[in-house]
């Protein structure tokens, strides 16, 4: 089932692309599942080749995403370990119920998240003076642009914005849910948003118009 894009026009590129990798990775789930709960409890009691297998498996998939939270490399890399740190630390807490690779982005956003803190980029006060005064275009511009070329775009967003956008664009979390996790209001949260989206369509002309 297709999961709902709440970006309008480009931004829901990379919304299907992910949802068309999901749904190849969902053949034969059930031998998929049993795979998965063997492997974890191998990696449970400590086996090195079940982590590296585990690892091999989850790492092309959550470095993507640690990208597009920090926009930088080396960055990145240092929460992808970290994450790997929490995960296997954390790997009894999964009892089996929902997917496996969806417990696991949380765990991996969540670190993104502590390091962005740890840092103070999650700032929001001078991303949004640098926002205002833009216009936001119509949402269907940009529909010439490639899901590649669209998160390269997102990890040069400022901070603020670009954790608020991953994690309701792309990670289908809630304002709410936002709110909570970053200790931020809903309306902070659907401000972002918005500039974010603003911030984004403006780029998108700029390349259009070259």
């Amino acid at each position: 089932m297709w999961s709902r894009c709440n970006i309008p026009g480009p931004f829901c590129i990379y919304r299907a692309h992910e949802q068309l990798n999901d749904l190849r990775d969902l053949k034969d789930t059930t031998v998929v599942e049993n795979l998965d709960l063997q492997l974890i409890d191998s990696c449970i009691k400590g086996d090195r080749a079940s982590q590296k297998v585990l690892y091999d498996r989850l790492a092309p998939r959550m470095f993507p995403l640690c990208m597009r939270y920090v926009g930088d490399r080396v960055q990145a890399e240092d929460i992808l370990q970290d994450g790997f740190v929490a995960l296997f630390t954390q790997l009894k807490s999964y009892k089996g119920d929902g997917s496996f690779e969806g417990w696991a982005r949380k765990i991996f956003v969540n670190t993104a998240l502590m390091n962005l803190r740890r840092k103070d980029a999650l700032k929001m006060s001078e991303e949004l003076d640098t926002a205002r005064g833009m216009k936001a275009d119509l949402p269907s511009q940009g529909q010439n642009i490639g899901y590649k070329e669209l998160m390269k775009l997102v990890m040069e967003l400022p901070a603020g914005f670009r954790t608020v956008f991953n994690m309701h664009a792309i990670e289908g979390y809630s304002h709410k849910e936002i709110s909570d996790m970053l200790g931020i209001s809903e309306t902070t949260s659907r401000t972002q948003l918005s500039r974010a989206r603003t911030w984004l369509q403006n780029k998108i002309k700029e390349i259009e118009n070259v």
